[in-house]
């Protein structure tokens, strides 16, 4: 595996009235957390990228973690610094924006 943590940020765009990710901030969490990677000199070994639909824009904006598979929801861009310190730097998820389906 090329990286050691992938991060697949839901920016799928659906018509109004249903709740879509990328209507919601979807791809502002893209550009966040590549900044992010980039801030701490983690490009090399981490990605982060849109995707689109991961079946839970009813919790949007969603996004998961791999190779965990650990689901995020209602992520906010106030979010992006704790799940980069604590998920994909030290292995922590952060349990009150984890989806449990």
């Amino acid at each position: 595996m090329k990286y050691k943590k992938h991060v697949f940020i839901c920016n799928n765009q659906k018509p109004a009235p249903k709740k879509s990710c990328g209507e919601v901030h979807g791809n502002e969490l893209v550009d966040a957390f590549k900044a992010a990677l980039a801030e701490r000199g983690l490009l090399k070994e981490m990605r982060a990228q849109r995707t689109g639909c991961l079946d839970a824009c009813a919790f949007g904006p969603a996004l998961v973690v791999y190779p965990e598979g650990t689901y995020y929801g209602n992520v906010q861009l106030s979010d992006v610094a704790e799940i980069v310190d604590s998920h994909l730097v030290n292995n922590q998820p952060v349990e009150r924006l984890k989806l449990d389906f």
